[in-house]
């Protein structure tokens, strides 16, 4: 799973968040990053007032929480999402020894990033690409 920490090197990069179901966030309040949600039809939902988005938790009784503005959130995007972001820039996947390599098209170079788990490969890739964007 994607590292909170990059989560928010993404965001800060530029990586927006429109909120489906299925997607993993976390709560960006001390004491409640460790807890990861998922975005579920009539249980974690998104609702659009006039003031912003909120992500309400419906049917939660065990809880005191029973909205979060979205941006008191931080989205873990999937490998799947990373890659679509990547785009074009995207040139492949590969397997090492202690992890994988996401390879992709910086300013016009292939790059290598590498890592134990394939979403935070991802991640450092797309942080890569989206800060040369900017």
């Amino acid at each position: 799973m994607l590292s909170i920490d990059l989560a928010r090197d993404l965001h800060q990069a530029g990586l927006i968040w429109s909120p489906m179901p299925g997607d993993r966030f976390v709560v960006d309040l001390p004491g409640m990053r460790d807890d990861v949600f998922y975005l579920a039809d009539m249980t974690v939902e998104v609702h659009e007032f006039g003031s912003g988005a909120v992500i309400g938790f419906n049917g939660v009784t065990e809880w005191a929480l029973d909205s979060v503005s979205l941006q008191e959130t931080l989205w873990l995007p999937r490998e799947d999402q990373l890659r679509a972001v990547l785009g074009h820039n995207f040139v492949g996947l590969g397997l090492l020894d202690v992890g994988y390599a996401v390879v992709a098209l910086v300013e016009g170079t292939s790059q290598t990033y590498s890592h134990r788990d394939a979403e935070q490969a991802y991640g450092l890739a797309t942080l890569a690409a989206l800060r040369t964007r900017t």
